[in-house]
């Protein structure tokens, strides 16, 4: 008789909908072992355990562990309770059943399910297909039912996140809403006010790395969550443009519950960002962080911002910036031999009918804007620049802060009083108009002084970002969203001519 060592195998997910007592990993040990024991021809090796692990798909670490083994003969047999514990994917389960199993000699046996591969008939083979299906069947309706709940939840205004946001937390009573986390918000509300001052993104970031103040992942961490952010680098400890970026943007911090902005279409699926028309966004779900007035004035100054860029796309060093000098068409990236080169992109899409390559190195624009931004440095070491962390407009613009929010206070109020009965509706028409002009006034004002504010900071963020060096080195996105306005290359029979434009210069 042969002899068998065999590999008992569980997992557990509640993804799956395994949340009954039977399905525990204790459960599932002990009956794979009281199986074992019973029987002659079996000699249990060990236990591989994927609790928290989907059935949905096979790339899980202990599955992955066992394969391995199985293939370099340590073990020649599988156990499991039944067949939902080996997986819930029925191509995937049946491609191991039937294909890979026999043709490497390899044992199965699902316990509860009386499948046994040395002993099967034509009933088994006919039963366990149908058993997988429905597991398969049982995974996806589940996912349907979480997706319907988690939705109807978002609709309501009900936080469904792992994690709160930076600067908020989960309220211990209920989780489904956020309460602030007053350690953080204090730096979220600094971060507003350093913007509004006149301080620019990367300016911000700088300042909050010069003091140590952990990023969102960092703050996180340190207070005992198991946090990881998929859309930062590893080694991105720190402050950045584009995390100052999303926290400028994001209405959480008016008491906006936004959510759904990436979205699992399948069981097994990634999520996916959605366009901002399907997010779901409730208003006044909790403690605002920052004023109304405060975030409308933001709002206005990044709209008149230079356009954003998009750091975390596969994009060229200069891809944005660089454009023909004849047909004023953006530049593509190519990459030829191992380097990036930049053309046209008339030529890349329609070649010469249109316009000629223009082709020119990265290496060669990073070597001419580095020498260019290097002689501003020089002027700047050379000069007494006085201190331009701010802007020099000194304007007090908090009465028309505190007159703006007041207003907002009394249209709501007057909403109220003409629901209540206390306005007919001619009174409560005529009377918000009234408010809304002098709203009108006070906005206009205000965005005349952010105007003149925006166009002097800047420059002040230009020199500021400067300032921070004696001399560069290397190029990044990030400096040359601060600094680069433009490269124009222009072509004919003789010559390349290449047109760097700084936003400002000395």
């Amino acid at each position: 008789m042969k002899s068998y060592k065999a590999a008992g195998y569980l997992r557990l997910s509640n993804e799956d909908g395994d949340k009954i007592e039977s399905d525990s990993i204790l459960s599932q040990k002990q009956i794979v072992k009281n199986f074992v024991e019973n029987c002659d021809d079996i000699e249990l090796i060990g236990f591989y355990v994927d609790d928290g692990y989907t059935g949905t798909n096979f790339q899980r670490p202990q599955f992955r562990k066992m394969i391995e083994d199985l293939e370099s003969g340590k073990c020649n047999c599988v156990v499991v309770k039944d067949l939902s514990r080996f997986g819930r994917d029925y191509i995937g389960v049946g491609s191991y059943l039937e294909k890979y199993f026999p043709l490497n000699d390899i044992r199965f046996i699902s316990i509860n399910d009386g499948y046994d591969t040395c002993n099967s008939n034509e009933s088994d083979e006919f039963m366990v297909p149908i058993k997988n299906l429905f597991n398969a069947q049982y995974s996806k309706d589940i996912s349907k039912k979480v997706k319907s709940a988690f939705n109807a939840k978002r609709q309501k205004g009900e936080f469904v996140g792992a994690f709160a946001g930076y600067g908020y937390k989960k309220d211990p009573k209920d989780k489904h809403k956020l309460v602030i986390d007053e350690a953080a918000a204090i730096v979220v509300r600094r971060i507003f006010s350093m913007y509004i001052s006149g301080m620019g993104k990367i300016a911000i970031a700088g300042v909050l790395n010069q003091e140590g103040i952990p990023c969102p992942t960092e703050y996180k961490k340190l207070q005992g969550l198991n946090y990881r952010n998929a859309n930062r680098l590893e080694y991105t400890h720190y402050w950045t443009y584009s995390t100052i970026h999303r926290i400028l943007q994001n209405e959480m911090y008016i008491g906006n519950m936004v959510q759904g902005r990436n979205v699992r279409k399948t069981v097994r699926g990634k999520a996916k960002k959605q366009n901002e028309s399907d997010w779901i966004t409730i208003n006044g779900t909790h403690e605002a962080i920052i004023d109304e007035s405060v975030w409308m004035t933001t709002q206005e100054l990044l709209k008149r911002r230079t356009r954003q860029l998009n750091f975390d796309s596969q994009i060229g060093l200069f891809s944005g910036f660089i454009f023909c000098g004849d047909c004023q068409r953006a530049f593509a990236k190519i990459r030829r031999r191992g380097k990036i080169y930049y053309v046209c992109g008339s030529y890349k899409r329609y070649s010469k009918v249109i316009c000629s390559s223009h082709e020119v190195c990265e290496d060669l624009l990073e070597t001419l804007i580095l020498k260019k931004i290097n002689e501003e440095l020089k002027k700047i070491d050379e000069s007494e620049i006085p201190d331009v962390s701010t802007s020099k407009i000194k304007v007090d613009k908090t009465p028309y802060q505190i007159r703006l929010e007041k207003l907002y206070r009394m249209k709501r109020a007057l909403y109220e009083d003409y629901k209540e009965g206390v306005l007919n509706k001619d009174e409560y028409f005529s009377f918000k108009e009234d408010y809304q002009k002098e709203e009108t006034m006070i906005q206009g004002q205000l965005n005349a002084i952010n105007q003149e504010m925006e166009a002097d900071s800047e420059k002040n963020e230009w020199i500021d970002h400067l300032k921070a060096y004696r001399r560069l080195d290397k190029l990044d996105r990030e400096t040359l969203a601060c600094i680069l306005d433009s490269i124009v290359v222009y072509e004919n029979e003789d010559e390349k001519r290449i047109e760097i434009k700084l936003k400002y210069s000395l």
